[in-house]
């Protein structure tokens, strides 16, 4: 959830003296047992206490990434909120709907169906919302008839008006996804200013390669 402050040794003592015994107990927590921790001043508690209601606002993607599925990484975390749209659709889902999504298995989708199937976890997740995590609601995927749906990109280089991090999330947004080296799979590289030797081995691999203007005209189509 990216609450800053809260580290390892923080959460060993909160869950040692029987303060937090689930995820959603840490949306209950209050000053004064913040402030009684081992070396916890009052301002540091009230810190983490506000980073703590900070997380509440979040996204799809990385709550599903929080709630620690068994293979279920951040990329993965980022397809089943894309390709779902909502929780409740996602907990509903059986094993062969979840294999519709891209680069979800047998495997992975049999961790996902047995988490959500144990009662615990699906009384956690109604106790955070309960507590006040929430994300913006969003709708189904429709990324299967996008031009680049299941392509490999590498950004390299300085685009002229696009951040690394604004390509990256209109690419996986479209269902593509993107890596941090050239290799035969690659099928785009979009290079900026700078590029360096990652063009330079795009060029060798007879990758494509598509400047800014190239790369927004292909995820506009």
């Amino acid at each position: 959830m990216d609450i800053e402050g809260l580290g390892d040794k923080l959460v060993e003592q909160l869950v040692d003296n029987a303060i937090v015994k689930t995820p959603a107990d840490l949306y209950k927590l209050g000053l004064l047992a913040m402030a009684n921790l081992e070396r916890m001043a009052e301002k540091s508690a009230a810190n983490i206490l506000a980073a703590i209601e900070k997380s509440k606002t979040t996204t799809l993607a990385r709550f599903i990434f929080a709630l620690g599925i068994r293979n279920v990484g951040e990329a993965t975390a980022k397809d089943l909120a894309r390709h779902f749209g909502n929780l409740d659709a996602l907990m509903a889902s059986d094993i062969d709907r979840l294999q519709q999504v891209p680069d979800v298995g047998p495997v992975v989708a049999a961790s996902i169906a047995r988490f959500f199937a144990e009662p615990h976890n699906i009384e956690v997740i109604e106790q955070l919302r309960a507590g006040g995590v929430s994300w913006p609601v969003g709708v189904p995927s429709v990324v299967a008839s996008s031009p680049i749906a299941g392509k490999t990109f590498v950004l390299t280089g300085a685009l002229p008006t696009l951040t690394r991090d604004e390509a990256k999330d209109m690419i996986e947004a479209l269902g593509g996804k993107v890596a941090g080296s050239v290799s035969k799979k690659t099928d785009y590289v979009v290079a900026g200013a700078e590029a360096g030797s990652k063009l330079d081995k795009a060029q060798a691999l007879g990758v494509t390669i598509l400047d800014e203007t190239q790369f927004r005209e292909l995820v506009e189509r």
